[in-house]
């Protein structure tokens, strides 16, 4: 099939390869202070962030669309500086960062079970609570590294987003008409057992951010709302995260 249009993705992910080169690191002298609670959540999301991403890239190369394969590998080296900023937080608050978690392993292996369609499904479900996460991280402390660390990843995060819906969006117009809001409709109802599991396992941290466990899943929920229309309509790119 024809995926054209992922040349503007390419241009705007080496965009902001080059800001970030030019902005730098953030001061990690400054250290970081946070509750237990929290570090350990950052220590999951932090095994979540890092990978080769071999399986997804080698997928899209098999998609036939050289832009889109371009573009994919600038997004798996973007997850990638997530992981290094996580770990370099985690160092400076003096905590280690984890060897694996068990829903990093979960996610990993149902990626990795079918095609790009599923691969990116099960992708966008981390993608969109990571974006709840990141929010809350950035938002519900006063330690300043850790905000700073926190929304740079959270900015990358809302581009990561149109960006998967744009591919989405043209691999569910191979299906019929007629599957195209039913698979969207599973992928909420995955997406709600998923931030379930989340709020649970993150409850001590989340509460310590300010967002409780209920708010926390009703947002994640609230949010896939217009990422299924960016999937479902002509012009996917015009979802928009909310700050």
């Amino acid at each position: 099939m024809t995926t054209g249009g992922f040349a503007k993705w390419t241009r705007r992910f080496e965009d902001e390869r080059e800001r970030r080169h030019a902005q730098g690191d953030p001061d990690w002298e400054r250290g970081a202070t946070l509750h237990p609670a929290v570090w350990a959540g950052i220590q999951r999301f932090q095994v979540g962030e890092d990978g080769d991403g071999a399986n997804l890239v080698g997928k899209a190369d098999e998609a036939g669309d050289a832009d889109y394969g371009r573009a994919v590998r600038l997004f798996v080296a973007e997850e990638q500086n997530h992981a290094r900023l996580l770990a370099r937080l985690l160092a400076a608050g003096g905590m280690p960062t984890l060897a694996g978690h068990w829903s990093d392993a979960v996610f990993v292996r149902l990626r990795r079970l079918m095609g790009l369609r599923l691969e990116l499904l099960v992708l966008m479900i981390a993608e969109v609570v990571a974006l709840r996460y990141y929010r809350a991280l950035r938002d519900g402390t006063d330690d300043t590294l850790t905000t700073e660390v926190a929304g740079r990843i959270l900015s990358d995060e809302e581009r990561h987003v149109p960006f998967h819906c744009e591919r989405l969006h043209d691999s569910l117009a191979e299906l019929p008409r007629a599957a195209r809001r039913p698979v969207m409709a599973l992928w909420r109802l995955l997406l709600l057992a998923i931030s379930l599991v989340v709020a649970a396992d993150h409850g001590a941290a989340l509460r310590r951010l300010g967002v409780g466990r209920l708010r926390f899943v009703a947002d994640v929920m609230a949010s896939s709302r217009p990422v299924v229309s960016a999937v479902l309509v002509p012009r996917p790119d015009a979802w928009t995260g909310a700050r």
